[in-house]
């Protein structure tokens, strides 16, 4: 019994051994038609990285002949089935440009799409990638209003641009814990004015009120009574916004010293 696995794994390898030097013959010294035969094969057997190899090699053989359409098609799909994302998006994009006739060209709109969702770094990241995914999709929907991949595509969208706000809320909450406190009040604006009914709203609100009001306390003389007066402004929406939040008690207890160093600026203005 030993012996007879023993014999199986060897003809095993041997094959292996074989079938590698068969793709390597046909690889670099292979006819055109034999390297696309291989291409295919090996492709539809998803060894994708091998098909690609091949490709690459037949391409210029075979630009403008109709055979065309399809490798330039399994190309795109090779680079997505081996996770090669941005050369995914890629190839699907120059796919739908070269043949706008296709049968494929909403599935190769999507897959470009999808390739750049799924390319998509963490939010700490660029999000060169995010942005280009959201575009993609847009414009797949705006394609294709009654495609079955729109639910995704609306689902992929919503979860790229909530990437785009924590990436916006964490870049404005830094700057107000380096306690660059104008840094951080006009990122929240920014983050607001980008993302209408964000998530995090009440977040933003209530830090960018702290960013406020600790620069209206720390500030010269000369510039106290308007930024102090701006953080109570700031307060005010907060607390129209989310009259039922958590940090309100906090909120109005800072109001409080606010209106009191207030009190004492303009006092201190008037005896002037």
């Amino acid at each position: 019994m030993q012996k007879n696995k023993i014999y199986i794994l060897i003809i095993c390898v041997a094959a292996t051994f074989m079938s590698c030097g068969e793709y390597q013959k046909v690889l670099n010294k292979g006819a055109v038609g034999d390297q696309y035969k291989m291409a295919t094969e090996m492709y539809e057997n998803q060894k994708f990285n091998k098909a690609i190899q091949l490709f690459e090699k037949v391409t210029p053989s075979y630009r403008g002949k109709p055979q065309m359409e399809r490798i330039q098609y399994m190309i795109a799909q090779a680079h997505y089935n081996t996770k090669q994302y941005s050369l995914a998006a890629y190839y699907f994009d120059k796919f739908a440009k070269n043949y706008p006739k296709s049968s494929k060209l909403e599935e190769a709109a999507y897959l470009s799409a999808h390739s750049y969702y799924l390319a998509s770094p963490v939010f700490s990241l660029d999000q060169k990638d995010t942005n280009e995914a959201i575009n993609a999709l847009q414009n797949f929907i705006y394609k294709y209003p009654d495609s079955k991949r729109l639910t995704d595509a609306n689902k992929y969208i919503k979860e790229l641009n909530h990437k785009l706000e924590k990436k916006s809320f964490e870049i404005a909450k830094q700057y107000y814990l380096t306690e660059d406190y104008i840094a951080s009040i006009v990122a929240f604006d920014n983050l607001l004015a980008d993302h209408l009914g964000t998530s995090y709203k009440e977040e933003a609100l209530y830090t960018k009120f702290l960013a406020s009001y600790k620069l209206g306390m720390k500030s010269i003389y000369r510039k106290k009574e308007e930024r102090i007066k701006n953080a109570l402004k700031f307060q005010e929406r907060f607390k129209k916004n989310f009259s039922e939040s958590k940090y309100l008690k906090e909120t109005e207890k800072l109001v409080k010293e606010l209106n009191k160093e207030l009190n004492a600026v303009v006092a201190l203005k008037t005896e002037i």
